[in-house]
């Protein structure tokens, strides 16, 4: 079940309504952990399974964790938890990926073995759940909470269905209380939480659907394309990427919030960045913090020698690169993050700050992490590498005419969309206050957000589809 379809825009309501509806806090629990579970299974109602597996198999490992006083008996319960989840992990997602890599490295020796292949559908949002789990396993290891007793509480944090298949990947101190609070209809959340959605359907519809069909065809075709529409296709996709995972988190976000759960925020205004580093405080933030607290910190971080210091850093990157995807480009993409942070490090250690105007600074600082961003991205949307570096040197050395796609009023829409995005990213960024969106009063509130949801109808891109980040 999509956000952006009709059968969600009924689920919705339906649930917030017999969610409030219910008197005791036990049936509205029990209610939406049914929903969510509803709300998974149309994709594929048999990996319902896996997602329950690594619900019991990680409420078992907190349960024992909070048995067990010996140490080595509570590392022995986390490592279960962790190997066992990450294991259907692998299988799923990175078996075909490895036994091909396996297979290609023998036949280099001339050894004709090949890895028994194993093709399975890869479950919608199974990195997400499944690393939101062993964060909760990790988190009541270390005595951060304590393991949750009641399972239909535990499962409810694990299969909460607005942010079930694409995050944000919370946390259990955040989310595992709220479970417990029974929580009434609000006019403010109500009101919040409306913008917050349509503020994220804008965002996909408008933005990233609207520019998706250039860029498809674009790089799925890019041996017949110039520079120039090589160079506009990967800004299109900069920005089709950021609204179509930031408008799903916000749409997340905003259901939530319309139910009284507050979600993390997962993105703030990452294009706004003026180094790399600023950027992955604002660009997936659930999953940066995630990596930060789960593997940088536990390789050492920042408390080690500088050397290790920099290791610590690519690799954290490295494996972020690896979990969007079982693909070389992926790999890359993840490396070349890692690449910037460390010599983002050493600029700073060793080279002193340009003296300039604090404005220009800015302004400069935030034109070469995006353009640096972008370069990025190309390895993350291409098909395979042979097709990234090939992207590259078109997009540098083959001049010809601008390729218009479905023709020079779809294309100014987009990057009206763009530019409707960025001004309300600077608005935001600099604090600008614009009175029909800050009003006080009911009715103005209620005329701009009609206006805007007119707008988002006849400028929307309706023929998207899923979501980008569902795949990983």
């Amino acid at each position: 079940m999509l956000f952006n379809s009709l059968e969600f825009i009924l689920f919705f309501p339906i649930v917030c309504l017999v969610y409030f509806l219910l008197p005791g806090l036990k049936g509205r629990t029990l209610f939406l952990l049914l929903a969510s579970y509803y709300f998974y299974m149309c994709w594929e109602p048999v990996y319902a399974l896996l997602l329950l597996s690594s619900t019991a198999i990680t409420y078992l490992s907190g349960l024992c964790m909070s048995y067990f006083q010996e140490r080595k008996w509570r590392r022995l319960s986390l490592f279960l938890g962790i190997f066992i989840n990450l294991g259907i992990l692998f299988f799923y997602k990175y078996y075909a990926f490895v036994g091909s890599l396996i297979t290609d490295l023998l036949a280099w020796f001339g050894i004709g073995m090949k890895i028994p292949e194993w093709n399975v559908l890869l479950p919608v949002g199974i990195s997400f759940y499944i690393f939101q789990a062993v964060g909760y396993a990790v988190d009541v290891y270390r005595g951060t909470i304590r393991a949750e007793k009641n399972f239909i509480v535990y499962a409810l944090f694990i299969s909460f269905f607005p942010q079930l298949v694409a995050g944000p990947i919370e946390r259990a101190k955040n989310m595992l209380p709220q479970f417990r609070e029974k929580h009434s209809f609000s006019y403010e959340n109500f009101d919040v939480g409306l913008r917050w959605i349509l503020w994220g359907y804008f965002m996909k519809l408008c933005v990233a659907d609207r520019v998706s069909t250039y860029v498809d065809a674009v790089y799925n075709n890019y041996m017949e394309h110039s520079g120039p529409s090589l160079l506009l296709a990967t800004f299109f996709f900069t920005f089709q990427i950021y609204c179509d995972f930031a408008g799903y988190s916000l749409i997340a976000i905003g259901s939530s919030r319309i139910m009284g759960f507050r979600l993390m925020e997962n993105f703030h205004r990452p294009y706004l960045a003026q180094n790399i580093k600023d950027f992955w405080r604002r660009w997936h933030i659930s999953l940066s913090t995630w990596f930060k607290d789960y593997l940088y910190i536990p390789l050492g971080g920042n408390r080690v020698s500088h050397w290790r210091h920099m290791w610590n850093l690519f690799v954290t990157f490295l494996v972020s690169g690896v979990w969007h995807g079982a693909n070389l480009t992926f790999v890359l993409w993840g490396g070349l993050h890692g690449l910037y942070q460390v010599v983002g490090f050493e600029k700073n250690r060793w080279l002193p700050r340009v003296k300039a105007p604090r404005v220009l600074h800015a302004l400069l600082s935030v034109v070469v992490t995006f353009v640096l961003v972008m370069f990025a991205w190309i390895f993350f949307r291409a098909n395979d590498l042979h097709s990234a570096f090939g992207i590259i040197g078109r997009m540098f050395t083959e001049r010809g005419s601008l390729y218009v796609g479905e023709g020079i009023p779809s294309l100014l829409l987009g990057l009206l969309c763009i530019a409707i995005l960025m001004m309300k990213e600077l608005k935001d960024e600099l604090g600008w206050n614009i009175h029909a969106l800050h009003s006080s009063s009911y009715w103005t509130r209620i005329v701009s957000m009609a206006c805007f949801l007119a707008f988002i109808i006849l400028t929307a891109s309706f023929d998207g589809g899923a979501f980008i980040y569902f795949q990983f």
